[in-house]
């Protein structure tokens, strides 16, 4: 499928990353970027590869930024030509061929600091984890541009991989402690046709977990040393998703967002060799993350300690973590089970990820980004009381372990991917994504004000007798949803979430309608974090109360649960163009004596005004709110 970009809100958004997040994260890469920490990536592999003398810096991961970002930038060159961007990677593939060791190997960790110990801690050390973002840049960069040098060295090291581990007698019965090569195998096995690869990625997922446990008997052998604080600690097996076999596993737990690509690399197994019970076994993964641990944003991993999941429920709002690669995984995990299945709820958890803690990443400037995701912030308290450290008001430029921003960066010049798809059934539409797409079968065009606009105006030229399939979000009411094919009125009436149009060949004009308006949610009443309180939402997006546009403390206020929400019209000059919720409410006014008080608290009338969620810390650093008292 080719994919044109629009004039919307998202083709803006792609624009900005193509133009100026990944020039930006190449300059850091390089170390070229003024004010910013030096990355040492790019400079690690080219000591290793002999072109410079030095020392190896960075995190253990430090070359999956690399992966990550040759990935992004392929995309890119996929959406739009570029020669200046093509000579970086070229350049770069060069190097990192060049460091490329005569068996195969490739880590700049273990070739320039830890010679001799390969393969010693696959639990903590990342060395699949870098092969597997290395490698889904090498076949997207093949994707993109032909080329097969990239491809060509990540194939050697996936064939020195399977001389190392696997089920025989003579190899490691081990899997990465952070998992990540089960998804590159799959899209290595899919770009080149060897078994090989499809194989060593299913070992990886059925040895999870098993007994004799690999990592217990690994932690043994190093006197129980833990890689991060070089001390002896206890061994945490729910961290790494390998407490007990996958097929058995029914709760997400441990670190969010290893436990998510584990899971999108089990629903991609699952699909291509149709593994009901590893298919059952996602299923439960899936409901036990975004039904019960996911916050009203699509935040997910609630603790800072271990970046981990809580148990049920609990969801903390100025304490909660949210690592933004997390929410970007769950896109992973949704694609991977629409192969399984069409479901509209799949596509609605995707866009709930896409119109708020994804871009909420990253600066609308696009040049700062949230590694965390709070749903409150406190001037003066967050960011730097002890056990709030993480939670900061305000964007840095750059992080010491920056897996977010080129994670970010390659989910949306990718994002045409996560937006329609053509099956054996048909062409289905799931995201609402300006542009055009061509298709074996069809080319659709989409133009749309969303998401400040409900229609959404699709031109399908199909080149013979085509079913189309277009989502009705989960916030919709269908019956208030209204659908025309060639002007003529269509029933609204979804299953699993998507209408299905059967359209003759030719060129169709369809409009679908959705109804635009606030809306007042409430959690769970287990969710002891959000009783008494409300949020509030417009169309896909989550809204929250900053300072700039309230009285602070926001804690203060509280929002009429009786009052109607007005919408505002579209503001260009605000937050990039925004329409901002206006709420009835009310304000503490006075003050107590003291520290406590027997005086009861007066409230006077106070419009609350609420900015979409991805939108705030953007101006003057000040509080922030999702949840308000009601």
């Amino acid at each position: 499928m080719k994919y044109t970009l629009g004039n919307g809100f998202w083709s803006r958004r792609i624009l900005k990353v193509t133009e100026k997040m990944i020039p930006l994260q190449l300059s850091i890469l390089k170390d070229e970027a003024p004010g910013t920490e030096p990355s040492h990536a790019i400079e690690n592999f080219r000591i290793a590869a002999g072109l410079k003398e030095g020392d190896f810096h960075g995190m253990v991961f430090q070359d999956s930024d690399i992966g990550k970002w040759i990935e992004a930038a392929a995309y890119s060159l996929k959406l739009k030509k570029d020669p200046a961007l093509e000579k970086e990677i070229d350049d770069i593939v060069d190097i990192i061929e060049k460091a490329q060791m005569p068996d195969g190997y490739l880590n700049t960790f273990y070739t320039l600091k830890e010679k001799g110990r390969r393969w010693t801690n696959l639990q903590d050390c990342h060395e699949l984890y870098c092969f597997g973002h290395l490698t889904e840049g090498a076949v997207a960069y093949h994707q993109a541009t032909g080329k097969t040098k990239f491809l060509d060295i990540m194939c050697r090291f996936a064939d020195h991989i399977d001389t190392v581990l696997g089920p025989e007698e003579n190899k490691l019965h081990g899997y990465p402690g952070h998992p990540e090569a089960e998804l590159a195998l799959y899209r290595l096995y899919l770009e080149t046709g060897n078994e090989k690869y499809l194989k060593l990625s299913r070992f990886f997922i059925d040895q999870r977990g098993t007994e004799p446990n690999f990592f217990r008997g690994e932690w043994e052998k190093r006197g129980q040393i833990n890689h991060w604080t070089g001390r002896p600690a206890a061994l945490n097996l729910k961290y790494t998703q390998a407490h007990m076999p996958v097929r058995q596993q029914k709760e997400a737990v441990g670190h969010a967002v290893r436990a998510l690509y584990l899971y999108t690399g089990m629903a991609d197994i699952a699909a291509q060799t149709g593994d009901e019970t590893l298919a059952a076994a996602c299923e439960a993964l899936w409901d036990s993350a975004v039904n019960r641990k996911m916050y009203i944003t699509g935040g997910l991993g609630a603790t800072a300690m271990g970046e981990a999941f809580m148990c049920d429920w609990e969801l903390p709002n100025d304490t909660a973590y949210a690592e933004t690669c997390a929410s970007v995984a769950l896109c992973f995990f949704a694609r991977a089970m629409s192969r399984l299945k069409t479901d509209g709820a799949l596509d609605d958890m995707v866009e709930r990820e896409l119109f708020n803690v994804i871009p909420a990443g990253v600066s609308l400037n696009a040049d700062r980004f949230y590694y965390v995701n709070p749903l409150e912030a406190v001037q003066g308290v967050s960011g730097k009381e002890k056990g709030l450290e993480h939670a900061l008001p305000a964007r840095p430029k750059w992080f010491a372990c920056a897996c977010c921003p080129p994670n970010v960066a390659r989910l949306m010049t990718s994002l045409y991917e996560y937006s329609a798809r053509e099956t054996g059934d048909g062409i289905v539409l799931s995201q609402y994504l300006d542009g055009t797409m061509d298709f074996d079968r069809a080319r659709v065009t989409l133009e749309t004000g969303y998401p400040w606009e409900g229609a959404l105006h699709y031109t399908v030229e199909a080149r013979e007798d085509q079913d189309v399939f277009l989502r009705v979000p989960g916030w919709a009411c269908p019956e208030e949803t209204a659908l025309t094919v060639d002007g003529a009125p269509a029933e609204v009436k979804p299953e699993k979430g998507y209408v299905r149009l059967a359209l003759s060949r030719g060129t169709h004009r369809i409009l679908m309608i959705l109804p635009m308006k606030p809306r007042r949610l409430y959690a769970n009443e287990h969710v002891r974090h959000d009783a008494g309180c409300v949020a509030f939402a417009f169309g896909p997006m989550i809204y929250c109360l900053e300072g700039c546009d309230n009285p602070e403390p926001l804690w203060n206020l509280k929002a009429d649960p009786d009052a109607e929400i007005t919408v505002s019209d579209f503001r260009s000059e605000l937050l990039g163009g925004v329409r901002v919720l206006k709420i009835p409410g009310y304000r503490r006014a006075d003050t107590a004596d003291g520290l406590y008080s027997e005086k009861k608290p007066v409230y006077v009338p106070q419009t609350l005004t609420a900015i979409p969620y991805y939108a705030w810390a953007n101006r003057e650093e000040k509080d922030m709110r999702v949840w308000v008292r009601e």
